[in-house]
């Protein structure tokens, strides 16, 4: 699920700056007609790409946006594939979790996309890139954010150096972890602390050998929080000292005066990501590709990074982002990567072995 809600809870803004007007779409494209329909998470986020991003790539291209509001999870994947079938595109472009664009690449609901078109997206890192089996591209990185070790500086001075370390019996009683095996991503983080990678995830075996490591947890967990306001306010508290969180919201509320702190650990921060995918029954494709290469532009990925709190989708190197704007919102260790085709093949299996793990 994408961080819809954390982003949401952001009440201020920093003075955005202004996005390159770099991109030119041709006249065919500029010309009058509908808009384009693209569809970003509802709340603060829809509300920074409304004030920031549109406007500015509607001077660049000509293009003029719609902005549609899309809730998260399956629901709007669902929308979409029922109008599909009437021939109908509620969105052209939409932003979407990284199962819900598998899921629906299985149906053929996403157009395949001209990489000739849209010469930025090869700024985009590999990982980032959904195709199909074909070779084709499905689906581009929008944006991305982090999941990290948040802890009270209060109750724990000392920075966490590793993920290893919440199994420690000096944590009894004090974490709060994400419920859920498909939004804590748990084993892929147990995964690469104790077993060498998430590559050790390839089967029923091993799979279960990972979840009791993670259920060794238990002990040292207070709350298995799907309220995220929950966790934050106890975690500013002190109640719950240290935790999963996303490390750009810890950051705001570090900026905001609390004694809180993101550390990446040496096995690095867990990196989500949202992806642009393109409905096949769109008569707006080639529309579609001009504003998915703006979006890829490494100066656009920058000024998402300082305005809204993304981690950028591209390589450090090509942004003008300092230490410290990079900082906030991004780091130079290797990230876990979720195995989002396991989470695709066996939701059903996660979902049931994970809630016996949680009940044991």
């Amino acid at each position: 699920m994408m961080k819809s809600s954390a982003l949401s809870r952001r009440t201020l803004l920093k003075t955005a700056s202004a996005l390159p007007l770099t991109l030119a779409a041709p006249a065919v494209l500029r010309a009058g007609g509908e808009p384009l329909k693209v569809g970003v998470y509802g709340g603060y986020f829809q509300d920074s790409f409304d004030s920031f991003v549109y406007p500015e790539f509607t001077k660049a291209t000509g293009i003029e946006i719609e902005s549609i509001a899309v809730p998260t999870g399956e629901a709007w994947l669902i929308q979409l594939q029922q109008a599909a079938r009437a021939k109908r595109a509620p969105a052209d472009v939409s932003m979407m979790a990284t199962v819900s664009i598998m899921r629906g690449m299985r149906t053929g609901l996403w157009a395949p996309l001209d990489e000739t078109a849209m010469p930025n997206v090869s700024n985009i890192l590999p990982t980032l890139i959904n195709r199909y089996d074909d070779d084709g591209l499905a689906a581009v990185g929008a944006v991305s954010w982090y999941v990290t070790v948040a802890t009270n500086t209060d109750v724990f001075p000392q920075p966490i150096e590793s993920w290893a370390e919440l199994w420690e019996p000096k944590y009894e009683d004090s974490l709060g972890l994400l419920a859920l095996v498909s939004n804590s991503y748990l084993l892929e983080i147990t995964a690469k602390t104790f077993f060498g990678g998430t590559d050790y995830l390839s089967s029923d075996e091993t799979i279960r050998e990972v979840l009791a490591k993670v259920a060794e947890l238990k002990p040292n967990t207070r709350l298995w929080y799907r309220d995220e306001a929950q966790f934050e306010q106890a975690l500013k508290s002190g109640e719950i000292p240290i935790g999963q969180y996303y490390h750009d919201v810890t950051g705001l509320a570090a900026a905001d005066g609390f004694p809180v702190r993101s550390n990446f650990p040496k096995e690095g921060g867990l990196r989500e990501s949202g992806n642009w995918g393109v409905a096949r029954v769109s008569d707006k494709i080639d529309q579609a590709q001009v504003f998915i290469d703006y979006m890829s532009q490494p100066s656009v990925q920058a000024m998402l990074a300082r305005n809204l709190g993304t981690a950028p989708n591209v390589a450090r190197e090509s942004m003008d982002l300092t230490d410290e704007e990079f900082a906030a919102v991004s780091s130079d260790i290797e990230p876990v990567i979720p195995r989002y085709d396991l989470h695709f093949e066996r939701t059903d299996w996660l979902n049931q072995i994970w809630a016996e793990m949680l009940q044991a």
